[in-house]
């Protein structure tokens, strides 16, 4: 099966990488005045060894396995899920278990076949949505961990360019005694590189993709919980029909409410931006 390229996030590499001929090609006076491999060790290597220290090695680890999930497409078959929630309900009000539990090996989402499969089992519904409402809990909880971890490491990336600056400062006061000028230049530009790497890194790397993970661990919510209700719906044995245009109208209000609590946040931070103007 082919792996879909998140569009977005290879249009953000396409223009992340005009950014940067434009920093070397266009706006440097030499392109080699950008490459500062010790100072890129520093910040790299500094980033990496407080991650290291602030998380357990089994929560850093995972870091790559992160990365693949931004490249990849975050597509989510809403509509299936609810299709097949849907097909298992319509089995389920005509009292057929073997019928369900046959059409329940079809339904790929395990989130969806545990709920159903609790519903056959005639478990009460409080304590299907109860345990349902603990996994989305787990979920929502595992997966801001994981955006955190990127928000702090872009924290820790300007932090340790700062540092490279310092080392680079101490060998420009070094050299001021001598008198040469040149040399005097040299080490001050190479001292403002490792802040540009910290910078980069931390705004156009860790920040977009914490970013990305927050927005895909809200999606994800979002259809959870409407399968929540679904199962819910399905325990009562309500109407199939009523049922999936019950959840498609659900899943269009929480996105709504989802938008318009951005937008205030967003007019607020523009507020903020002009009184600090």
């Amino acid at each position: 099966m082919a792996v879909r390229i998140n569009p977005s996030t290879l249009i953000g590499i396409l223009a992340s990488i005009v950014l940067l001929a434009v920093v070397l090609f266009l706006s440097a006076t030499s392109p080699r005045l950008f490459i500062d491999l010790p100072g890129l060790g520093i910040v790299l290597l500094g980033t990496a060894a407080a991650t290291f220290i602030a998380y357990p090695l089994r929560e850093v680890m995972r870091i790559f396995g992160l990365l693949r999930t931004v490249l990849h497409s975050e597509y989510l078959p809403i509509d299936q899920d609810l299709e097949d929630l849907s097909t298992v309900a319509r089995v389920w009000m005509q009292s057929d278990v073997r019928a369900v539990e046959k059409s329940l090996e079809k339904v790929s989402n395990p989130f969806l076949r545990t709920g159903v499969q609790l519903v056959i089992d005639n478990v009460p519904e409080q304590d299907i949505m109860d345990l349902l409402q603990w996994r989305i809990a787990r979920v929502k909880a595992k997966e801001h961990a994981e955006a955190q971890l990127f928000r702090v490491m872009a924290g820790f990336a300007p932090a340790f360019g700062m540092v490279g600056t310092l080392v680079g400062l101490v060998n420009l006061l070094y050299l001021l005694g001598s008198g040469d000028m040149t040399a005097i230049g040299r080490e001050m530009a190479l001292a403002l590189m490792t802040t540009f790497y910290g910078v980069l890194l931390a705004n156009l790397v860790f920040k977009p993709v914490a970013v990305k993970l927050e927005r895909r661990t809200e999606q994800r919510l979002i259809l959870m919980n409407t399968l929540a209700q679904g199962i819910s719906m399905m325990s009562q044995k309500r109407s199939p029909a009523l049922m999936r245009e019950t959840l498609k109208a659900f899943m269009a209000e929480v996105q709504d409410d989802i938008h318009e609590r951005r937008q205030p946040a967003l007019a607020t931070s523009r507020t903020t931006e002009h009184v600090g103007l």
